[in-house]
């Protein structure tokens, strides 16, 4: 009797507000919902029901234009039932980005840097706490803006295949198995650990084989082998679905082997639903529906807006970020899709929003209690900071660093010395303190030195007046410091990099030539006077003529709002540089592949032969370490067993450290092609001078399974060389500095 009264109730609500539902559905977020009434008293209200339940009592009292609304990124309040509009639409890639005032971590890339899942945990668990605190100071003022929901497209595990791609700097980095274990971790922190209630809701993208060209995008074919999905492109995303829960999935922009991401059957069914049992969201990325009617710049799969419509949500896209999905009653109306079958997939995504606790009252999660005084807190100030330090990774060093901070003059240079805009990478927040590389040092140097500061160079073309007032200053100071590489403006999304006119990409691989001009004006005013070369950027780069030139080259990174607190801490010996390069650095682009082809062959680490300019898991140290001959529980084992390998770490130096300890395992003899090596394990310990750490690993069957051409995962017998060092077993590395790495042979019979 009680739900007839609430549905007779509704209907007569529902004839009274026409003008309410025609703003509805134009999505205004600006809609002056009002957060002071009660809740109206339905069903779906009712916490003591499942969530099953009230999710079906919710789509029960839609009508079709509603329900479509409700798929789309900006949802419509529904007053007639109290529900107030939400926004999909959330960025967290390293702090909450574009929702406000909120800590801003070093970019994605240099967290990758750290090689530290701990530490990303520690990250996301800081950023979905600031999340939960703005997004419950917003409900309170009755603001439902984007931007301003607990649904985050964030983390992106793409794997970062090619230097060129503008948005490498988003992702961990070109190894599946470091993308997986910090994307992991990164989830988890987002989403909290209440049996109930998500903390935050969690999103990996962009599923699946997506790393560029920007300029393609909405239309290009991603062509990838069998092997290379499962052995490169889709194992993070297997494991941030099985082992870290994650509530939803962003399909890409581009078609993966001829079928657009977003209507893409073995992807969206075969894999992500059936072979994965994944049981949350899929979203589109932001037009990518559009695209599939779309003929002239998309991939023109259907006709009209309708069709696409249809093809997305039968395809198991739940959330559409675009304007697509409004066309949904048209769809049904022509048979394109079954009302049925949008309920199924609207079920789905209410699912999110119900475990975010969004139609439960005010107090029922811990969440709700987060204050405002967690947002840019001292704490995670610090951790920022902790961040920066551990990511930032020294290339050379010829005995240079780390400087005294009383020397008598000091002369900071280069275009992005002072500039902000380098501490943020994209997808940012915004922060009232953002320390800069420049004010980093003048608070590092003692009250007598001499601090000169000039830009020196623009960021990436001549200067129009001729007269330098300031290479000469290399001469007469003690050290100079140069901050020079490449900015947002330089690489980034499709359309957010102002100066690049190939979208965001990096089709020229090289330093820009004015910044490599000016470090040669510094080198020959200082003489034999140290020259320090701060780099910033996101993505691999032509370093040749910067390593040749400098006494020392620091790779920063774009490293947040701490980020010039932390340069400072490295270049003055505070902290120990420890940071290792997540991404191989070619020598050029000769030695890759074409940027369109998908083929992992002559790519990363694991399948390039030539030798790179720096390595993967590279990075120096003011301090040394060596390795002890490996304990081995087992050489000889069954498929049954996982023996231990045991490494002692030695600090040799005179300085306390960090040492990021890699192991990687090669196939000595295997029936297919196989990776050179893989890392798959890494542990990061300090170590006072002389110290000692015994570092264990067990070794898995899956560490030691093949991908065969099928794409199956083949456990085989044979010889298995185990290396564990600080850095990739490559001779490069050991070139450069790395130490010796310990090694030993497995059999598994």
């Amino acid at each position: 009797m009680k739900k007839t009264l609430f549905c007779l109730l509704g209907s007569f609500l529902l004839l009274l507000s026409c003008d309410t539902k025609k703003q509805s559905e134009k999505g205004d977020l600006a809609y002056n919902f009002s957060t002071n009434t009660s809740a109206p008293d339905f069903p779906f209200y009712d916490t003591s029901l499942s969530i099953d339940e009230r999710v079906n009592d919710l789509i029960s009292r839609l009508s079709l234009e509603e329900k479509a609304m409700q798929m789309t990124h900006n949802t419509p309040a529904i007053e007639r039932l109290g529900i107030p509009p939400y926004s999909y639409w959330n960025e967290a890639l390293h702090g909450v980005g574009r929702g406000g005032i909120a800590t801003v971590f070093p970019q994605a890339i240099g967290l990758g840097a750290t090689f530290d899942s701990d530490l990303a945990f520690r990250v996301s668990s800081a950023i979905s706490d600031e999340a939960r605190a703005m997004h419950n100071a917003a409900k309170a003022k009755g603001y439902y803006k984007q931007y301003g929901g607990l649904t985050f497209w964030t983390p992106n595990i793409n794997i970062f295949r090619d230097p060129r791609w503008g948005r490498g700097q988003e992702t961990y980095g070109e190894d599946p198995y470091l993308t997986s274990i910090l994307g992991t971790s990164f989830v988890k922190g987002l989403q909290g650990d209440n049996d109930k209630y998500l903390k935050t809701a969690a999103c990996a993208k962009h599923f699946a084989v997506h790393s560029g060209p920007e300029k393609l995008r909405h239309e290009f074919d991603a062509v990838a082998s069998k092997k290379d999905m499962w052995e490169t492109y889709l194992p993070a995303f297997e494991a941030l679905i099985e082992d870290a829960h994650v509530e939803a999935v962003m399909c890409a922009y581009n078609s993966t082997n001829g079928e657009p991401c977003c209507a893409n059957k073995y992807l969206i069914s075969d894999v992500l639903r059936d072979k994965w049992n994944f049981k949350g969201h899929v979203l589109s990325d932001c037009g990518a529906i559009q695209d599939l009617y779309n003929q002239e710049n998309g991939h023109g799969t259907v006709q009209t807006k309708a069709e696409a419509a249809a093809l997305a949500v039968n395809s198991g896209v739940s959330l559409n970020c675009g304007d697509t999905y409004p066309a949904l009653p048209e769809a049904v109306e022509k048979g394109f899709i079954t009302e049925e079958k949008i309920d199924e997939e609207l079920a789905i995504l209410l699912h999110t929003r119900f475990k975010l606790g969004l139609f439960d009252p005010a107090g029922s999660n811990p969440y709700d209690n987060i204050s405002g005084d967690v947002v840019n807190s001292e704490e995670h100030r610090a951790l920022a900071k902790e961040v920066a330090q551990k990511g930032i990774v020294l290339l050379k060093n010829n005995g240079t660093l780390p400087l005294k901070k009383d020397l008598s003059k000091y002369f900071v240079t280069g275009p992005n010395a002072a500039n902000t805009d380098i501490l943020l990478g994209n997808y940012y927040g915004v922060n009232p303190k953002l320390v800069t590389v420049l004010e980093g040092i003048a608070a590092k140097v003692d009250p007598a030195s001499q601090l000169q500061y000039r830009i020196g160079a623009l960021l990436d073309r001549d200067a129009v007046n001729p007269i330098d007032w300031a290479s000469g200053n290399a001469g007469n100071s003690d050290a100079t410091i140069a901050v020079l590489g490449i900015s947002s403006l330089l690489e980034g999304e499709e359309g957010e990099s102002l100066s690049s006119a190939t979208f965001g990409d990096r089709l020229d691989y090289n330093i820009p030539q004015n910044q490599i001009d000016y470090l040669q004006k510094l080198r020959n005013a200082a003489g034999d006077k140290p020259v320090i070369a701060v780099v910033t950027g996101g993505s691999p780069m032509n370093l040749a003529k910067i390593d040749e030139l400098a006494d020392a080259v620091l790779l920063v990174w774009y490293p947040g709002e701490e980020g010039g607190t932390a340069v400072a801490d490295i270049l003055f010996g505070d902290i120990s540089p420890s940071g290792r390069l997540p991404i191989t650095f070619p020598k050029s682009l000769d030695q890759l592949p074409a940027y369109e082809d998908y083929t992992m062959k002559g790519r990363t680490y694991k399948y390039m032969n030539a030798e790179p300019l720096y390595p993967f898991g590279y990075g120096l140290s003011y301090t040394t370490f060596s390795y002890s001959q490996p304990e081995v529980s087992a050489t000889t084992f069954s498929k049954d067993e996982t023996p231990t390998v045991k490494v002692t770490v030695t600090n040799t130096g005179k300085t306390k450290g960090d040492e990021v300890v890699q192991l990687y395992v090669i196939d000595v003899k295997a029936s297919v092609d196989v990776p050179n090596f893989q890392l798959y394990g890494t542990k990061r310990i300090t170590l006072e001078p002389g110290a000692a750490q015994e570092v264990s690993f067990k070794i898995t069957p899956h560490m030691l399974e093949l991908v065969n051409n099928d794409g199956e995962r083949v456990l085989e017998n044979g010889d298995f060389k185990i290396y564990i060092g600080g850095s990739s077993p490559m001779p490069r590395s050991f070139d450069l500095g790395a130490p010796k790495m310990a090694e030993t042979t497995l059999k598994l019979q």
